[in-house]
């Protein structure tokens, strides 16, 4: 039984993982939607009602990782991962034509003046939409990466932003904004994420408004996100239980860009998952062989 949490990348991983347990280990496999704290506990359990979770993002999940891997010892991690990275993007042609590279890139006039799609003299980074806590921390970066000065923050909804940066690629006119891998605008558009100073702890203070009504004075953000390691993890209860899915859910090793373009193939063009993951598997043979120990 395979978790399924609500975000895309995390369907589509649990349909790889079904796909090969079902094709190639003749196993039999079924799919359970659940948040992350009732895939944790059913692992946990090890009685096979959620045997994997099949996207555990870290640190975002490290509460659960410390009880149930490092205390409990009751659930394992893959050894491979993909990078999950957030911060913001530009459209490749920008930043090779502008030289745009750095986060202090967009904190001049001339950013000013190449971002500014209304004509108001000043330029726009949309920072995601509102009620996002993403969003804020974006709010704060851009204020004290001296960013907003230049650069107007805009907050307006994901579909309406998504229209806008499809008519600003076509007509190849700046644009910048909040994004993360894996997506599926990468395999969208030739994106060039933003370098931002490295995490830095110390330098990342994010309060949210629902702990303080003075949150935005009192967050200070100068280094980039941390970046993040993405994993299967999946019930110890399978080694004794189905060894050959174990050893598999051990070696998953995925790619953040092969992932990016799954996402775009089935929320984009609206492909069928299945069929979507059927067909990358077929061509990614030597890939799933390695996860199955065959080469």
């Amino acid at each position: 039984m395979i978790g399924e949490p609500s975000w895309p990348g995390a369907k589509i991983m649990a349909n790889v993982i079904g796909q090969i347990i079902e094709g190639r280990l003749g196993g039999e496999v079924g799919y359970a939607p659940g948040a992350n704290a009732v895939i944790f506990a059913a692992m946990d359990g090890g009685r096979g009602d959620i045997d994997v979770h099949p996207d555990v993002w870290l640190p975002n999940q490290s509460s659960f990782t410390d009880e149930y891997v490092d205390e409990k010892g009751t659930v394992s991690l893959s050894s491979g991962s993909y990078e999950g990275k957030a911060g913001f993007c530009t459209p490749t042609y920008m930043a090779e034509k502008h030289n745009i590279k750095s986060i202090f890139d967009l904190a001049t006039p001339d950013a000013q003046q190449l971002y500014d799609a209304n004509g108001d003299g000043k330029g726009e980074i949309w920072i995601g939409a509102s009620g996002w806590a993403s969003t804020n921390v974006h709010r704060v970066k851009v204020r004290d990466y001296g960013v907003e000065t230049f650069l107007e923050p805009s907050t307006e909804d994901e579909t309406v932003f998504y229209a806008r940066l499809k008519d600003a690629v076509s007509n190849e006119e700046g644009v910048v904004f909040y994004c993360y891998k894996p997506h599926y605008v990468h395999a969208l558009y030739d994106m060039t994420m933003i370098e931002e100073p490295p995490h830095n702890p110390d330098e990342y203070t994010i309060i949210q408004p629902g702990d303080d009504a003075d949150w935005y004075a009192k967050s200070k953000i100068t280094s980039g996100d941390v970046v993040k390691t993405v994993k299967v993890a999946y019930s110890n209860s399978l080694n004794e239980r189905n060894p050959a899915a174990a050893s598999l859910l051990a070696n998953i090793d995925m790619d953040s860009d092969a992932l990016s373009e799954l996402t775009y193939k089935v929320v984009v063009q609206g492909g069928d998952i299945s069929e979507v993951v059927a067909a990358w598997i077929a061509e990614n043979g030597d890939t799933v062989d390695g996860w199955l120990g065959l080469n």
